[in-house]
């Protein structure tokens, strides 16, 4: 580990330095902050209604807002952070960052109340960040000379082009293409999960099994690594060629079991049930789940799409964003497991948001209304993190720490 800065010294440093030292200290935040406050303002405060949306349907601002914002800055925080880890490359500076937050910034002002009039601003700020991402990971790709990246590369194209869908049916009232591009937006993102699974789960599993490192007891077999990520590539190729609704719901079985064989992955033994291991496995039955019942409701199974998209995206992502901003977030800040009490709460936060999410497309009544609890415990699931971690990532003495 790098040696840290010594306390008096560190007192004087400014929060923006700390917080512009690596990526995950300025991005995890802002993805906790937006992912915690507005599905609250969303549902509570708004009650589904965007006031200064005209042509673009809330219901779609949504999961957009989700999405590209939320998540879009855990990926922002991952891919500054975890690039320049596996390539042993320089950190981004922090003219860099600080452009990319500017970007991902000025898209939410719009985005948040559904500011249609200013579309056209929102679109170019988000998509800037996106195509900067692409570049920034290209570039260092370029550097090293090598292929390592390209999955990484790969991903990002697709999101990009399903962000440029999205935004072109917004701005021309499109509303079937926007549906179209949001979609293949949830399945570029649920792609880059099978991605970053098949990189993180194996060092975090032997980290657990063996803390000093010494050796690696668990290595699983290399053809499963890409093949989640493979199989939704396929999912998405699927829906933009216009295959029937049957051919496509047997593309997302497939791509929905190839995520429940990845979560095999986490039968370890008795170290099953660390909190670290689990929220991994969560992560990724969660996301197969989703996929394998919006393949069933699409081969005319009882229940609807919609259900299986929410266990996907809030259960199967939301686990997978927490996961890595727990994980990360500890490890970058100079600390070792056993993650935080405050991770853990999140992580049953949001595995009871999901659950209240869902229950009612199945005839369960709740209380106050289907959304609700469930609103309530998201939005807590990710506060919560916030709260347990902000001390860590603010520190100063941890300024310079990397993953061991």
């Amino acid at each position: 580990m790098t040696t840290l800065p010594m306390a008096s010294s560190a007192k004087e440093i400014p929060l923006l330095t700390i917080l512009t030292d690596e990526g995950l200290r300025l991005f995890f935040p802002l993805a906790a902050l937006y992912a915690g406050l507005w599905p609250f303002l969303w549902v509570l405060v708004l009650g589904f209604d965007l006031p200064l949306a005209r042509h673009v349907p809330p219901t779609l601002w949504h999961p957009h807002e989700m999405l590209i914002g939320a998540y879009g800055a855990a990926l922002i925080g991952f891919v500054t952070t975890a690039v320049p880890e596996w390539t042993d490359t320089a950190r981004p500076q922090r003219s860099l960052l600080l452009a990319l937050a500017f970007l991902w910034g000025l898209g939410r002002c719009i985005g948040i109340l559904g500011f249609d009039a200013l579309g056209a601003l929102g679109a170019l700020a988000d998509v800037g960040w996106l195509a900067v991402l692409l570049l920034f990971v290209a570039h260092v790709s370029w550097r090293r000379k090598s292929w390592d990246l390209a999955g990484m590369l790969l991903w990002l194209s697709v999101l990009l082009g399903a962000e440029i869908a999205t935004r072109v049916g917004f701005l021309s009232d499109d509303i079937t293409r926007a549906s179209q591009g949001i979609a293949a937006t949830s399945l570029a993102f649920l792609g880059l999960l099978g991605f970053v699974l098949g990189r993180i789960t194996v060092p975090v599993t032997n980290r657990v099994l063996d803390p000093s490192e010494a050796t690696s007891p668990y290595r699983p077999h290399p053809g499963r690594q890409n093949l989640a990520a493979g199989l939704v590539l396929l999912a998405i190729a699927g829906d933009i060629a216009g295959l029937s609704a049957e051919a496509r719901g047997y593309l997302a079985l497939a791509a929905g079991a190839a995520f429940m064989d990845r979560a095999g992955e986490a039968f370890v033994g008795r170290s099953f049930f660390r909190a670290e291991i689990l929220c991994l496995f969560c992560a990724a039955v969660l996301a197969g789940l989703g996929l394998m019942m919006i393949g069933a409701a699409r081969l005319g199974a009882f229940f609807i799409e919609t259900s299986g998209w929410h266990i996907a995206l809030l259960g199967g992502l939301g686990m997978s964003i927490l996961a890595v901003l727990s994980i990360a977030g500890l490890f970058h800040t100079g600390h070792a497991f056993p993650v935080p009490r405050a991770a853990k709460a999140a992580f049953a936060l949001l595995l009871l948001a999901t659950a209240l999410r869902v229950l009612p497309d199945f005839g369960i009544v709740l209380p106050g209304g289907p959304h609700t609890f469930s609103t309530v415990a998201w939005s807590a699931a990710f506060l919560v993190w916030l709260y347990g971690y902000w001390s860590l990532l603010s520190d100063p003495r941890t300024i310079g720490s990397r993953a061991c």
